[in-house]
């Protein structure tokens, strides 16, 4: 593990795989190992973590997660954005995708904007357009995210045009999927309450199956992604009568 605290030790992360490839050993190898350390490191969703400061960690991780990808959630927001009218009252997901669209949003347009997460809030926040409606809660820093009781009863409150929902992945046949339990309450209410839902993710997330599993994709108007989509995911979909926008 002396390789492993050096690498943490200069403020990065680094994930299991590269772990175990840089130390020649199994995976599970890997993660007995940083088990028995006594605290000095910590595994965290994929990732081995400086066990003295884990939720630096997660920050370094959710920090790393935006940018994969990026260009590919950009086009998929893009395409996205161009479903908000002006007075639309907008719920926007949380996750790495999530500010894309925020940030794609014409500033002329006038809108109510519901959301969760602070990186979705310190940009819908600074237009002047936009009326912004934060459900409050327990922190979260694994999605920089908030989650309550009271939040879901405003949620359930607010008449909701469009929600635009992200997701870790998106199987035809297993659904929607995230990686944390607590955004599920949140994603469910938003499908409830919307008019008209979308999932929008970039290309690496079809066919994908996370362990929060929240909606079945026909719940949904469209799946807009990026043109990355391979022809056999295409097909997929279309077979599961889902829409898929791709521009």
């Amino acid at each position: 593990m002396t390789r492993l605290t050096e690498v943490l030790e200069r403020g990065s992360v680094i994930r299991l795989k590269e772990a175990a490839r840089m130390l020649g050993v199994s995976e599970m190898t890997v993660r007995r190992d940083v088990a028995a350390c006594n605290g000095r490191l910590a595994y965290l969703g994929g990732y081995i973590v400086n066990g003295q400061d884990p939720q630096g960690g997660l920050s370094y991780v959710l920090d790393w997660e935006k940018d994969v990808h990026a260009q590919n959630k950009q086009a998929a927001c893009a395409t996205a954005a161009r479903l908000i009218e002006q007075g639309d009252t907008i719920f926007i997901d949380c996750g790495t995708t999530m500010p894309h669209l925020a940030a794609c949003i014409p500033a002329d347009l006038h809108l109510t904007v519901v959301c969760y997460a602070m990186n979705v809030a310190e940009i819908v926040c600074k237009n002047p357009n936009m009326t912004v409606v934060l459900l409050g809660g327990l922190y979260h820093r694994s999605s920089v995210s908030f989650a309550s009781e009271e939040g879901l009863a405003m949620l359930r409150k607010i008449g909701i045009n469009k929600a635009f929902l992200s997701a870790g992945g998106v199987h035809p046949e297993r659904g929607v999927s995230c990686s944390n339990f607590h955004e599920i309450p949140i994603k469910q209410a938003a499908i409830e309450t919307a008019v008209h839902s979308y999932v929008v993710v970039d290309s690496s997330k079809l066919g994908k199956v996370k362990p929060a599993r929240f909606a079945d994709l026909q719940v949904f108007e469209s799946v807009i992604t990026d043109d990355g989509a391979e022809p056999d995911q295409r097909r997929a979909m279309e077979a599961a009568g889902i829409a898929l926008v791709i521009d």
